[in-house]
């Protein structure tokens, strides 16, 4: 079994010379200690194309120290990269599934093979707080690195990693502050296995950024290829089932047909239309395990609101049961989408349009020019929405009209977040406003579902012989909050429709 954590360092580079400084200065660190040195022996993996290490992955194989085992390292944020750990298992065996299935989203049937073996001698240095727990470690390796098929000698360097153990952040900067202060200096966070293959290091200088005045295409490709990033990201973490990963893949896929919906006029509808069918049957799947799992917190924080003396029989179990089911079947589904050859081919076809996108004459047209008419005919359909949902009476017809309204904030928010890389602030704040109508019209269509998983709750707890009061408490108070928010929403889409919110539309 697998077992996954947190690793967050910094890497340096170091010549035969560097001589490295005293921690006493920390002021989190007490004491260090030498701990036994090691002698690692890593064989690493990728395909041949080196997609793994593309995406700033890295698999590999260790033997020796005292972490011995498969390593699957995946980028978490600055400095940190999440890793999966496995049993050692035997030479020669193939990549661990529970390994494999964690980079399919990449892979996609391509063969992980042996690409590199790294020898390293390596010193450690733990540095202890007051109570002589361990902070923080800090590795000065002997690296020698041969591609697999290179007749040449290799390569060999040396490096030193600061890597957290119990310390925190500011440890990590004030160790990196005194680290530099003694000359050496950062490399990039590029894995050992980049170097050993010849990889050349990122530029440092940052991407031009992107004005209103560039091309609308290129705003929009931009913000769509960080969403098809970000969905990669989240595939693993999906499969490990890890809290909130479901939710979060969930909204990118919606960010995506959005965006195409929203600025469609700028790429062609033979590119579009398939890879929008595909993005909303995903969008489906991962809709399933999502509701089951907002229901079930709903319903659960609904009754921990309920004093003690009226929640009458198992209440709780009963909730618990139904949606646990519920919520495994759902991830089930997923985790046997994610495997399928329907899912893999979607991503084949977002690759495609980031790196082949097909531009209708549009989209050579300045941003300012081209992109603020589409943000306009987003909320011009949220005011439509609202205005009819804010004219009807109380009832289940104004519970549908609001839910149309909420869609429309939705996609007017996104459309907003699409263009906050060329229009900065402006798009932000509008994005904002929108979103606060969005969560608070989410809210309240919350509720409307909750009363319904409400009395089919009383219908079960009847039917199997228990008392269903609690659940018609349950029902009245969802019906009062939905009602209470519907009464609401005429306030808070005067907020968010403010004119000072869309002057950068003009």
């Amino acid at each position: 079994m697998a077992v996954a954590a947190r690793e967050t360092e910094i890497k340096y580079e170091a010549t035969e010379g560097t001589t490295l400084p005293s921690f006493g200065e920390l002021r989190q660190v007490t004491g260090t200690r030498r701990a036994p040195d090691e002698q690692l022996e890593a064989e690493y993996f990728d395909t041949a194309d080196h997609r793994l290490i593309e995406a700033g992955i890295t698999l590999r194989r260790r033997r020796g120290g005292h972490d011995a085992g498969w390593h699957l390292k995946l980028p978490a944020g600055a400095h940190t990269r999440r890793e999966i750990v496995a049993p050692l298992g035997r030479s020669g065996k193939p990549v661990p599934e529970e390994l494999a299935s964690l980079v399919r989203v990449h892979t996609r049937g391509a063969r992980l093979r042996r690409v590199a073996r790294i020898s390293t001698q390596r010193e450690r240095l733990l540095l202890l707080g007051s109570s002589g727990q361990c902070l923080a470690e800090l590795a000065s390796d002997d690296v020698a690195a041969r591609a697999v098929g290179d007749p040449g000698p290799g390569t060999r360097w040396r490096e030193v990693e600061f890597e957290l153990k119990g310390g925190d952040r500011d440890l990590l900067a004030a160790a990196d502050r005194l680290l530099r202060r003694n000359g050496l200096r950062r490399v990039t966070e590029l894995p050992k296995l980049a170097r050993a293959l010849g990889r050349c290091e990122p530029s440092p200088e940052a991407a031009p950024s992107l004005t209103t005045s560039a091309p609308a295409g290129q705003v929009i490709l931009g913000y769509f290829a960080d969403q098809v990033a970000a969905l990669k990201a989240y595939d693993p973490l999906v499969r490990m089932g890890e809290p909130d990963s479901v939710h979060q893949m969930r909204t990118i896929i919606r960010r995506l047909r959005s965006t195409l919906a929203s600025f469609g006029r700028l790429l062609r509808s033979s590119q579009t239309d398939p890879l929008d069918v595909e993005l909303q049957w995903f969008g489906a799947v991962l809709g399933s395990a999502r509701d089951a799992e907002v229901l079930e917190a709903h319903l659960a924080a609904r009754v921990d609101g309920i004093a003690d003396a009226q929640v009458i029989g198992p209440v709780v179990a009963r909730v618990r049961g139904r949606f646990t089911r519920l919520g495994d079947q759902a991830q089930a589904e997923v985790l046997e989408v994610l495997d399928s050859a329907r899912y893999l081919a979607l991503l084949d076809r977002l690759d495609r349009l980031v790196a082949s996108p097909r531009f209708t004459a549009r989209a050579r047209r300045p941003a300012s020019r081209a992109l603020p008419a589409d943000v306009r005919g987003c909320y011009a359909r949220t005011r439509r929405r609202m205005k009819r949902a804010l004219k009807r009476p109380p009832g289940a017809q104004t519970d549908i009209a609001l839910h149309r309204a909420r869609k429309a904030a939705k996609r007017a928010r996104y459309a907003g977040e699409a263009l906050a890389s060329a229009f900065g602030p402006d798009a932000s704040r509008f994005a904002r406003q929108m979103k606060r109508l969005q969560s608070m019209l989410g809210e309240h269509q919350d509720s409307v579902i909750a009363r319904q998983a409400d009395r089919d709750l009383a219908v079960a707890a009847h039917l199997a012989g228990e008392s269903a009061f609690t659940y018609g408490v349950m029902y009245e108070r969802d019906d009062l909050h939905a009602e209470s928010l519907a009464r609401q929403a005429g306030s808070a889409w005067r907020k968010a429709s403010r004119a000072r919110y869309r002057r950068w539309l003009r």
